[in-house]
């Protein structure tokens, strides 16, 4: 497997984006979707980052930097095809050693509630992200969480 910065423009990555779409908007009331789309990942402030196997993509995830010194983990989705093979988990270990080389003193993240997103709040807590409370221009509801992990 494979971890790839950028990868934007391959349609594979764009297929997936599509489907992380479509998979919030399914599951939370749009008003508490915080996802970002094509553009909204091409920013200067978001590394984008894909996992591969040859040439079939596995999974997505993106860091932001938010400019207080932490970062917000983004976007993370994996293919239903390689559901189980740990791309999930390769993403998020390379978006903590990545805000680490940065210099982060914390990554934050903010996800949904329900079943189909119990396997994200699991990922999340495996590798030390505790419950925290709303940060940046979040605000909490019903149909979010928010996760902290300290990298100092």
């Amino acid at each position: 497997m494979m971890i790839r910065a950028g990868q934007l423009d391959d349609p594979q990555v764009v297929a997936l984006l599509a489907v992380h779409a479509r998979g919030m908007l399914d599951n939370s009331p749009p008003d508490a979707c915080h996802f970002l789309d094509l553009s909204g990942l091409k920013t200067p402030d978001i590394t984008f980052l894909s996992a591969w196997d040859g040439d079939t993509l596995l999974g997505i995830g993106a860091v932001k930097a938010l400019g207080d010194g932490t970062g917000e983990v983004k976007s993370m989705r994996t293919a239903a095809s390689a559901t189980g093979r740990g791309a999930g988990t390769a993403i998020l270990r390379h978006i903590i050693t990545l805000a680490r080389e940065r210099g982060y003193s914390a990554l934050k993240l903010e996800t949904g509630t329900g079943p189909s997103f119990d396997a994200a709040h699991r990922l999340y807590t495996r590798h030390g992200f505790a419950p925290c409370p709303p940060f940046a221009d979040y605000e909490a509801s019903d149909f979010n969480r928010f996760y902290a992990i300290e990298l100092t």
